[in-house]
Formats: C-alpha cells, sequence, structure tokens
C-alpha cells in the first residue's frame, strides 16, 4: 500500500469509528427511554389503584365570602 492508498483509508477508519460510537449513543439512549418509561408505568400502575377523591372547590356556598364584605379595608 503506497501512502495514497493510506491516506484514502484514513478517513473510512474514522468514519466506521464514528458510525460506531454514534450507534452505541443511540443504543444507550434507547435504554435510557425505556427505563425512564417502565418507571411511568409503575407510577401510573400505583396511581390506578388509588381511588379519586373529590376536591372542594371554590364554588360551593360555604367557601364563598359574605356579600356584605368587599374584601377591601
Amino acid at each position: 500500500m503506497d501512502d495514497s492508498e493510506a491516506r484514502s483509508a484514513g478517513p473510512i477508519e474514522q468514519a466506521s469509528d464514528l458510525s460506531e460510537i454514534a450507534a452505541h449513543s443511540a443504543v444507550s439512549n434507547l435504554l435510557d427511554v425505556a427505563a425512564q418509561l417502565a418507571g411511568f408505568a409503575e407510577d401510573l400502575k400505583a396511581l390506578s389503584s388509588r381511588p379519586i377523591e373529590p376536591t372542594p372547590t371554590l364554588a360551593e356556598p360555604d367557601d364563598q365570602p359574605e356579600s356584605g364584605f368587599s374584601g377591601i379595608i
């Protein structure tokens, strides 16, 4: 192999290495996302086992201020 062949082979090897690094990075990212989704699924499973309880709102008559009081002193 002469110098011109060695120079032309260099970038190909670098591209191959970068491609391999990118593939490993993508696999790692996918595994992280899969782990997060599994965690979310567990959270949803735990939440689904709890009963839904109504929360009081300000629309209920007991929570509204008296009609004669404007709130400004």
